[in-house]
C-alpha cells in the first residue's frame, strides 16, 4: 500500500456496515447532499450562465452564507431540523488526508464498505455523507462523496495542513 498523507484533525464520525440497510442509507445519502445546499446549486447555476460575472465573489459568498444561516435559524424555529438515521459506530478522527482518514479506535473491518457522517466544522457546521472503506482497522478510503462536499473537505484538509505548517515554523 502506498503511504498516505494525514493530517491531526479533531473530528468525528458517525458509521455503519452498507449492506445492513444500503436503500436508508442511500435515501439518506443523497437527500442530505441535495437539500444541504439548495442555494449553492442555485449559484453554480447563475455562474454556468454568466450572470455573476459582475458580482463581488467574497460579498456574494459572504451573502450566501447569511442565507445558510437564516435557513437553520428557520430549520430551528419551526422544528424541522432534519433527522438522520441512527448509526451504529460513533468515534474520533485523529488524522484526515484528501482521500483517506484514521479513525481512534480499531473498529473496521478489513475491506468492508460503510456509510457515514462527519460533520465539518466549517463556517456552518456542515453534515457530509460518505461512504467509505477499510483499509485497515483504522484506516479509510473516502470511496463515494458529493462534488460540493469534496471541495469542502478538500478546503478543511488543507487548513488543517497550514495549520500545522504554522505550528511546525512556531507562529502559532
Amino acid at each position: 500500500m502506498n503511504k498516505v498523507h494525514l493530517i491531526e484533525a479533531p473530528l468525528e464520525v458517525e458509521f455503519d456496515i452498507d449492506q445492513d440497510n444500503s436503500e436508508d442509507f442511500e435515501r439518506e445519502y443523497n437527500t442530505i447532499g441535495e437539500c444541504d445546499d439548495a442555494i449553492g446549486q442555485w449559484l453554480r447555476a447563475a455562474k454556468a450562465k454568466g450572470e455573476t460575472n459582475d458580482s463581488d465573489p467574497v460579498m456574494l459568498h459572504l451573502i450566501i452564507e447569511l442565507y445558510r444561516k437564516i435557513d437553520r435559524l428557520e430549520q430551528v424555529i419551526s422544528n424541522s431540523v432534519p433527522t438522520y438515521f441512527s448509526l451504529r459506530q460513533k468515534v474520533l478522527i485523529s488524522r484526515i488526508g484528501f482521500e483517506h482518514f484514521e479513525i481512534s479506535k480499531p473498529l473496521l473491518e478489513l475491506g468492508q464498505r460503510y456509510y457515514g457522517r462527519i460533520v465539518l466544522p466549517l463556517q456552518n457546521k456542515k453534515v457530509v455523507p460518505l461512504y467509505f472503506e477499510a483499509q485497515s482497522t483504522t484506516l479509510a478510503k473516502i470511496v463515494r462523496i458529493h462534488s460540493t462536499d469534496e471541495k469542502e473537505w478538500g478546503t478543511y484538509t488543507m487548513s488543517r495542513e497550514r495549520l500545522k505548517i504554522r505550528q511546525l515554523k512556531g507562529n502559532v
